[in-house]
């Protein structure tokens, strides 16, 4: 269920504390937050964050585009591993199973096939 309109949009009061700080103060330094259900405001445009995906933190520089999305939306908490090794083994000896296809210049040597007699069957 999504928050209601009239409360506007959640934003950590402390993460707010340190962008007015950052503002006035000038420095470039990227904010450390681990509040990923904070929306992302106007306010937040140009300013970089270390966003804590629950091992480590992943730098974000928040965009136009991010605006009304959740900071934790830009730093994955899973990270594929990829496929199970029985998987690779089998797509390699499908691979090795295929035909290899022939050079575009030389002709496949299939033979002719022969005419059906089924055109004067009908007579």
């Amino acid at each position: 269920m999504s928050r209601s309109v009239w409360k506007g949009p959640f934003v950590d009061p402390s993460l707010l504390k340190k962008v007015e700080k950052l503002k006035t103060k000038g420095n470039p330094a990227p904010i450390k937050t681990w509040s990923r259900k904070s929306t992302i405001i106007p306010e937040f445009v140009g300013i970089s964050f270390l966003i804590y995906n629950g091992k480590k933190f992943i730098p974000i520089k928040i965009s136009e585009e991010m605006v009304g999305h959740k900071l934790g939306e830009f730093s994955p908490t899973r990270q594929f591993a990829g496929h199970t090794p029985a998987d690779k083994k089998a797509a390699q000896t499908a691979e090795a199973e295929a035909p290899a296809k022939p050079a575009a210049g030389a002709k496949a040597s299939t033979p002719a096939k022969p005419k059906e007699a089924g055109d004067n069957a009908k007579k």
